[in-house]
């Protein structure tokens, strides 16, 4: 696909473009005119995302639109109505309930509590991917989507961008990102790339850069970060032993897990809690911390297994080897000490134990609690032989000082007691 395109504006004159134009120099005709040459060959060969990035003003909407006429084109949250109650009561009625909510745990939005809450009461990040799931699934033909990631930060724009290619190519549709941000490109991994500043055209899917997260054991107090966004509960048992994932050095996922007693099974141990952030959902970093878990405790000589009601958790063990089935999804009524029917009653669950593969884990440094009391001082630069001079001269002050205000005390109240006596003696 290769066209040049024209954009041209009649000029009006008035004083005040007239003033501009001649405090700048700025050539006028009757006529202001602007023209790309653009490149796009993209006829020979199957592409399911587009890229066309460059700075503002460079003309990405308008070369978008000029190269493909026939695509429905949204720009940023624009253009859809929102106006039901709850957001899933906005997507079309003939989506089914499973289809809705697993596009949108595929685009990172995994909370089902924010699921029934309105649009107008999301994030932006929230509102984002609920924007780009509707899409997807309501738009049969390529979809245009401008101003690209640009109303969330920058690291949450990768995340997003990364969950948001999982969704397009497992539902097999097609989509053209416009963004003036380049930092996507190898989280987004487009099919193909276009710059229109510089005119170039990149052919070929980049892979998107590994992730590395750091996981920390800590305190059960650093659940109050993460315990408003736990779908179930913001309760943790106080004697779980809990971890929190880092990346570049921010919390973005915590795990928490407890001794499970079992008439058969020893050392056995079971998650009780696993949140990720909501920014950075829709990449794995669930699973991921969950396994990294379940290798703390296999290095120790333990065994570790998991109860999830989460459809893309349950999806993951299903398939991967590292993860043993011991029940398959399904409800169980159960009853508390109380005679009541537990909470996962109600919603369907599976258990898995976690068996790893196999590989040799590295040994477990024991975890040291650290000690109450008081905090050490801290250590203080050592000082010159003048300042311990200065410090022997203040001292000796002091010291008579004290001395001088000691002696007078001492003759005011000698004073005080000689004048009571006198005083005594006069009225006797």
């Amino acid at each position: 696909m290769r066209f040049q395109h024209t954009v041209e504006t009649r000029y009006v004159p008035s004083f005040r473009t007239e003033a501009v134009a001649g405090m700048f120099d700025v050539p006028v005709s009757e006529k202001l005119r602007k023209t790309w040459d653009v490149n796009l060959p993209i006829e020979d060969f199957d592409w399911e995302i587009g890229l066309i990035v460059g700075p503002s003003g460079s003309g990405k909407t308008t070369i978008a639109k000029r190269a493909f006429p026939n695509a429905a084109y949204f720009d940023g949250l624009q253009g859809l109505s929102w106006s039901a109650p709850s957001l899933v009561d906005d997507f079309a009625e003939s989506l089914t309930v499973t289809e809705i909510t697993g596009a949108l745990s595929q685009v990172g939005f995994s909370s089902a509590p924010s699921w029934l809450l309105p649009y107008s009461a999301l994030s932006n990040g929230q509102k984002f991917r609920a924007t780009v799931a509707r899409l997807i699934l309501e738009s049969k033909e390529l979809v245009l989507i401008d101003e690209f990631t640009s109303v969330v930060d920058r690291q949450v724009a990768k995340i997003c961008s990364a969950a948001v290619q999982k969704l397009v190519r497992r539902q097999k549709k097609r989509l053209v990102a416009i963004s003036c941000h380049d930092d996507i490109i190898d989280w987004l991994e487009p099919d193909w790339v276009y710059h229109v500043d510089t005119g170039d055209f990149k052919r070929g899917r980049l892979r998107r850069p590994p992730i590395e997260i750091e996981l920390c054991r800590v305190h059960p107090k650093a659940w109050h970060l993460f315990k408003g966004h736990h779908y179930l509960s913001a309760d943790c048992n106080r004697s779980a032993t809990c971890f929190v994932a880092l990346l570049d050095g921010t919390p973005v996922g915590f795990c928490a897990a407890m001794p499970f007693p079992h008439p058969h099974v020893k050392n056995m141990w079971r998650g009780h809690r696993t949140v990720v952030l909501p920014d950075y959902q829709g990449i794995g970093l669930g699973n991921a911390i969950s396994e990294a878990v379940g290798d703390y405790f296999l290095a120790q000589g333990k065994r570790y297994s998991s109860v999830t009601s989460h459809p893309a958790m349950i999806a993951h063990r299903t398939r991967s080897p590292k993860w043993v089935t011991i029940r398959p999804p399904g409800r169980v009524p159960t009853k508390g000490k109380n005679g009541k029917l537990m909470t996962s009653a109600a919603r369907a669950t599976a258990s898995f134990e976690y068996v790893g593969d196999g590989s040799p884990l590295p040994p477990v440094e024991p975890y040291v609690k650290p000690k109450k009391g008081r905090k050490p001082k801290p250590e203080r630069p050592a000082k010159t032989p003048e300042e311990r001079a200065q410090e022997r001269l203040w001292k000796r002050a002091l010291k008579k000082a004290e001395k001088d205000t000691l002696s007078a005390l001492q003759k005011d109240a000698a004073k005080t007691s000689e004048s009571v006596k006198k005083t005594r003696k006069r009225k006797t």
